[in-house]
């Protein structure tokens, strides 16, 4: 029986030839991160059991971003805390708004170089599943064990199993890679992956770039994914040319591979897709929200804050007005992401249209600061959640969309289909 790409991946750090399933498997890490709401708990613990350094200053990455620019008198704690172990161990990679590159996380270290094909990639944030776009094998872990790993530099994993997903046919105008993991995770629910490897494959997912592929594994763990993954390609290896000289081994899956479960997608059926709240798998038609008014509309997050994310909303603003009752909130995922976005005349688009631009944070996404909702307010996000309480108030209420349908609904002043605005 062949290996999927998961499997090959766990074998290699494992230093074995193969692995199966349900093993268990000590396995080298190749790159540890965590963040100013992770990381103080992961400081604490390394201290706790005794560990001095590192295992590797340049394999260990401090990103703050989740209150950062800081929100409050204890999130500039909790960043200052960040900081001063970042400079102590003397690591390489340390990043805040304002101290050179920053970003949201999971935007900013395949930005950076930091995730290579083939491999072992831990986070202390669950949302790590998105470096699996580029070929890893990556996952979130508690801050615990990530004070563990950075300690040693080695963890424990089950093997999980593969469930393969196969996107054949074209993607109709209108739809974006967040449509398609949005049907997907409607198909087969919130708990539909636990502990699984969702591997993304066909001619749809081979013809996606490389920032639509991150918005599929980044929303892998929303139906409960161990990891997400896509084999790397040509397009990969086009994205990592300009960003790293590091050498890596890429796999795939061999053809007679062992899936739990198989999936097939036919794209050419599924059109713009909304999550209603409180769940990412509470997925309809974009048709069937249309009429709900909403208050505010978030573009950004590490889920569709790519300056590719940016290109797709500012088109549809162009020339247009947000409407008088919608907020538009829109922040770059990435220092990077809003330079580029600056040089190319999007945020004077988004300004033009009315909406607010704001600096590279997670931010309102998980309800930490910038752009939060007031009782029974009702926004479209583009972000990964909408769970009870995850933008404010808790009698709020979001829907999950792509940035096409997040644009098209700040015009409309209601949850709406690109089409009924751009004619």
């Amino acid at each position: 029986m062949g290996l999927t790409i998961t499997e090959k991946i766990l074998a290699r750090a494992a230093g074995r030839e193969s692995v199966e399933p349900g093993d268990i498997v000590r396995v080298k890490v190749d790159l540890v991160m965590a963040h100013d709401v992770t990381l103080p708990l992961s400081i604490v613990e390394f201290r706790r059991m005794g560990a001095i350094r590192v295992f590797d200053p340049q394999k260990v990455v401090a990103v703050c971003d989740h209150f950062a620019p800081a929100a409050s008198v204890k999130a500039a704690e909790q960043i200052k805390t960040v900081r001063d172990f970042a400079r102590e161990q003397g690591l390489a990679h340390y990043y805040e708004p304002g101290c050179g590159q920053s970003g949201v996380c999971h935007a900013l270290l395949p930005e950076r170089g930091l995730i290579l094909p083939g491999s072992v990639v831990l986070g202390a944030d669950s949302h790590t599943t998105t470096y699996g776009a580029l070929g890893a094998f990556a996952t979130g872990m508690g801050s615990t064990d990530i004070a563990a790993v950075m300690a040693v530099g080695e963890t424990w994993l089950r093997v999980p199993e593969s469930m393969r997903f196969y996107y054949s046919g074209q993607l109709p105008k209108w739809v974006t890679s967040k449509d398609l993991i949005l049907h997907t995770l409607g198909k087969v629910g919130a708990a539909g992956a636990i502990y699984k490897a969702m591997e993304f494959c066909g001619a749809a997912i081979e013809g996606l770039s490389v920032s639509a592929r991150f918005t599929m594994c980044n929303m892998a763990v929303e139906a409960g994914a161990k990891n997400g993954i896509i084999a790397a390609d040509d397009q990969t290896a086009r994205y990592l040319q300009n960003k790293t000289s590091s050498l890596y081994q890429a796999f795939t899956s061999d053809p007679n591979s062992n899936y739990e479960s198989a999936y097939e997608i036919v794209c050419d059926d599924i059109g713009p897709q909304v999550a209603f709240p409180f769940s990412p798998d509470n997925v309809r038609p974009v048709e069937e929200a249309a009429g709900i008014a909403i208050d505010a509309v978030f573009i950004g997050s590490c889920t569709n804050g790519r300056l590719e994310d940016l290109r797709l909303a500012a088109g549809i603003l162009e020339g247009r007005r947000v409407a008088a009752s919608v907020r538009l909130n829109v922040i770059p995922a990435t220092q990077e992401t809003y330079l580029q976005a600056l040089r190319e005349g999007l945020l004077e688009t988004f300004v033009e249209a009315g909406g607010s631009i704001g600096p590279p944070t997670c931010g309102p996404c998980f309800g930490g600061h910038m752009g939060l909702l007031a009782a029974g307010e009702r926004a479209v996000s583009t972000s990964n959640r909408n769970f009870v309480g995850r933008m404010g108030h808790p009698e709020s209420e979001v829907y999950l969309a792509s940035p096409a349908v997040a644009a098209a609904s700040a015009v409309a002043g209601r949850i709406a289909h690109p089409e009924e605005v751009v004619r």
